[in-house]
Parts: structure tokens; C-alpha cells; sequence
């Protein structure tokens, strides 16, 4: 058996790029930058920052590019893919790797400051819309009268 994930962490390191396959299909391409803080053999504290390409298709890809901009976090899972192709100047052969992603979660938005809500994957696409997150923030709305035991119809 074979296995080739990835789940990465990170944060858009540009806005995403949509575009639409001659089938009508449509692609997003962004990158995402993860870091890692570490201390040196020297006890100096260390950060090392990882940039990552990374293409999503149909309706995720419009989802992405509708809800995230750049500096946004976003958790992904997908796969490694490295594709080739000869360059137009002659110079010979170009290499790209690129996660294709499977799986996704928005990250934590700046207005509410906690875990992202909206979730996607294959099955289900679309976010909670903003007018339902807005109300699921403000709490239960109780009613300000006095329930009646006796009003009750059961």
C-alpha cells in the first residue's frame, strides 16, 4: 500500500487565483507559508519559514477564492504532485510540486478571533452563510414575557 498525504497549517501567502479549465472546470492556485521556531545548538532561537504551492478544483476552488484573501489561515489536506513540461525559451525541463488539495478548513477570522466555522469537503461545499454566523455569535434570544405551565397544549 501506498500513502501520500499532507496536512499543513498555514497562512495565504497571496491572494488565490482563479481560473477555468477548457471544460469549464474551475482552478484555484495559492501558496501557504508554515513556520517552525526552534533553538540552535547554540540556544538561539531559531525560525525557519516554508512556502507551499497549492491548486484546488470545481467548487472548492470557488469557495477559496470567494472566502480567502491573503494573510488568511486555512488547515489543508491533500496530496504532493509534481508536474513537468518543457520551457518556451529551450532551456530545457521545468519541475513544479504543488499539493492538490483534498480536504479543507477556514482558519480563525480577525473579527471573531476564534476556530473557524466553516468546514469543506468533497461531499459538502458551501460555508455557513454570514448572516447565520452573525447569529449563532449573539447567543440564544429568549423571549422577555413569562411562560405560563398552563399555556402549554401538552
Amino acid at each position: 500500500m501506498y500513502l501520500n498525504k499532507v496536512i499543513l497549517y498555514g497562512n495565504l501567502t497571496r491572494d488565490p487565483e482563479l481560473k477555468a479549465l477548457p471544460s469549464g472546470s474551475q482552478v484555484a492556485e495559492f501558496s501557504i507559508a508554515t513556520n517552525r521556531v526552534y533553538k540552535d545548538k547554540n540556544g538561539a532561537k531559531q525560525e525557519e519559514v516554508d512556502f507551499h504551492n497549492i491548486v484546488s478544483f470545481g467548487k472548492q476552488a470557488e469557495v477559496i477564492a470567494q472566502y480567502l484573501k491573503k494573510g488568511r489561515p486555512i488547515f489543508i489536506e491533500g496530496r504532493i504532485r509534481t508536474r513537468s513540461w518543457e520551457s518556451k525559451d529551450g532551456t530545457g525541463k521545468r519541475y513544479k510540486t504543488e499539493i492538490v488539495l483534498e480536504n479543507f478548513q477556514f482558519g480563525p477570522s480577525p473579527r471573531d478571533g476564534a476556530g473557524g466555522g466553516a468546514s469543506s469537503r468533497q461531499e459538502e461545499q458551501t460555508p455557513s452563510a454570514p448572516a447565520e454566523k452573525e447569529e449563532s455569535s449573539s447567543g440564544i434570544q429568549y423571549p422577555q414575557e413569562e411562560i405560563n405551565v398552563n399555556d402549554i397544549p401538552f
